[in-house]
């Protein structure tokens, strides 16, 4: 008996290619009711749900996470040291993975970085997170 919530390649493939021949004709302000943008989301779901299964992405390092936001707010590792009171090696540590910041410092972390709490701590997608301005 198959698993219903198996995608198998072929309909992987089929709705890989449903979804090109729709994209022309869906945009933003497409209604979400048109049988055209319903049945274009029961595509992707099949696509996600395929991939999802076949290519897993592996969440980030707490490492990772640090290196990726370090690189968006533009700070240089002496800058960020500076800016979250730790001496540069704790923080090239950090960036190598051969140490994790202690509690408080994933808290400065998070603020000077603009990471959620819950990426830096539970390594889970963020939901919308207002930042605080860290006070020294």
């Amino acid at each position: 008996m198959k698993d219903i919530n198996c995608v198998s390649e072929e309909e992987y493939k089929l709705a890989c290619k449903k979804i090109e021949e729709m994209l022309p004709y869906i945009h933003g302000d497409t209604p979400k009711d048109d049988p055209l943008c319903v049945e274009y989301k029961a595509m992707a779901a099949t696509v996600e749900k395929y991939e999802t299964a076949h290519f897993p992405i592996p969440k980030p390092t707490i490492a990772e996470i640090i290196a990726d936001a370090l690189d968006d707010m533009g700070y240089s590792q002496n800058q960020l040291a500076e800016l979250i009171r730790v001496s540069p090696s704790k923080v090239n540590d950090y960036l190598s993975g051969k140490a994790e910041p202690t509690l408080k410092i994933a808290g400065r972390l998070c603020r000077v970085l603009h990471i959620a709490p819950a990426e830096m701590l539970l390594n889970e997608e963020p939901a919308e997170y207002e930042y605080e301005p860290i006070m020294a």
